[in-house]
């Protein structure tokens, strides 16, 4: 079964949804324009290095949670692209990882 793919905007709907605020309050807010964040939210645009700076700020929770949907939606876009064949990519240069291995 083909696992659902959620847009970070989506995430973002909810919160505003949740404080029952607009994506136009929210931009004003977060100094950009209202398209911006519409389009995010309608899936139109992806979340850039900028607009997570903001958003975390606003919301308090650092950029990092904001990057992090936008990379694992995308990833999961590839992955469902690039389907089997990715399966069929030989890997010559794996290895187990070891207590040795730092940051990889």
């Amino acid at each position: 079964m083909a696992r659902l793919i959620i847009h970070p905007g989506e995430h973002l709907a909810d919160e505003l949804q949740a404080l029952g605020m607009s994506a136009n309050e929210l931009a004003k807010a977060l100094g950009v324009p209202t398209n911006r964040i519409t389009e995010i939210i309608r899936g139109k645009r992806g979340i850039s290095g900028d607009t997570a700076l903001r958003l975390g700020r606003w919301f308090g929770t650092g950029p990092d949670i904001w990057m992090n949907l936008q990379k694992n939606y995308e990833l999961r876009l590839a992955a469902q692209a690039i389907g089997e064949a990715l399966e069929k990519i030989p890997q010559p240069h794996s290895r187990a990882r070891t207590s040795n291995d730092v940051n990889m």
